[in-house]
């Protein structure tokens, strides 16, 4: 048995149907992303742009985004747009991530990847496309946020990209492959690759809705133990998920060298390190009662994940 806060708190979430949840706000994406993107001409490229896109997926990004803004106010309007570029950018990353140069995957969400259906070259231009337009999509269809949170948003997402973000992640990511890497590195890695993305799906919401400084501090940190614990958890599927469980090739980091958590602290410990990350995270939240129930069972959700 825990203190009685930590208690309290995990009953709350216990309480609260998570499934229910993402269930309606993945449906609210859904119907938001179909409507961002119609085809055009050349067909071949928006064919390949909407196959990615529109693949399914647990839309956690936007959905992160949307519920961090709801925390302090937001309304959907406000959310929205944001929220769809999120997934774009995501979307963006794994058409990259998943090319021959890269990690040369066959198949993401149980499907074949961009490239096997439309070549490496439409999908690099789709992903460079999806990236493009996301910038676009926040710059023009958010309503009723005034226009220096708006470019604040634009250059947190773009920040998150760049070579301070996503991008820099994956370049230490791929000159590290059969190299041995300390904690920190891989860390560095983690943080980089996949946890600037979800910390700016969280703390966008919430300068979007306008909240505080202290609420964006809480939700900063808040994204960042969920951001590496996401990772951790996708470091254990790795090694202990089947293909057809992950949607994706298994067994891909321990064929290329990679570090991973697992390999430099072994699976308890990892696993380990996940929880404590999770229950931090949630512990941040505190201070918003039932509001924050949401974020806190997503953070559950991360930790306990199988796919």
């Amino acid at each position: 048995m825990g203190p009685p806060i930590l208690r309290s708190v995990t009953l709350a979430v216990d309480a609260f149907n998570l499934t229910e949840y993402l269930t309606e706000q993945r449906a609210i994406v859904e119907r938001a992303l179909e409507l961002s993107l119609p085809v055009a001409y050349p067909e071949t490229l928006y064919d390949s742009m909407r196959y990615s896109l529109m693949a399914g997926g647990k839309r956690l990004r936007p959905i992160l985004c949307l519920a961090s803004g709801q925390l302090v106010g937001g309304r959907l309007e406000q959310l929205l747009p944001t929220a769809c570029a999120l997934e774009m950018i995501h979307t963006m990353s794994l058409i990259h991530d998943d090319l021959p140069a890269m990690d040369n995957d066959d198949y993401r969400r149980g499907q074949p990847t961009n490239h096997k259906i439309y070549g490496d070259d439409i999908a690099i231009l789709a992903g460079d496309a999806l990236l493009a337009y996301a910038f676009e999509v926040v710059a023009e269809r958010t309503e009723d946020v005034t226009a220096d949170r708006i470019l604040n948003v634009v250059g947190r997402l773009g920040r998150a990209v760049a070579a301070e973000g996503l991008v820099g992640g994956q370049v230490v990511d791929l000159q590290s492959e059969g190299q041995e890497v300390s904690l920190d590195t891989l860390e560095f890695i983690h943080a980089h690759k996949t946890g600037a993305l979800l910390e700016v799906s969280v703390v966008s919401g919430a300068i979007l809705a306008g909240g505080d400084d202290d609420a964006i501090a809480r939700l900063t940190a808040y994204s960042r133990d969920i951001g590496l614990a996401f990772q951790v958890i996708d470091d254990i599927l790795d090694v202990t998920a089947t293909s057809e469980q992950l949607g994706k090739t298994a067994g891909k980091d321990i064929a290329a060298a990679k570090a991973t958590y697992p390999s430099l602290l072994g699976l308890e410990v990892s696993r380990r390190k996940a929880a404590d990350l999770i229950a931090r995270a949630k512990q941040v939240l505190e201070p918003y009662g039932d509001r924050a129930l949401p974020l806190k069972a997503i953070a559950d959700f991360i930790a306990n994940r199988t796919h």
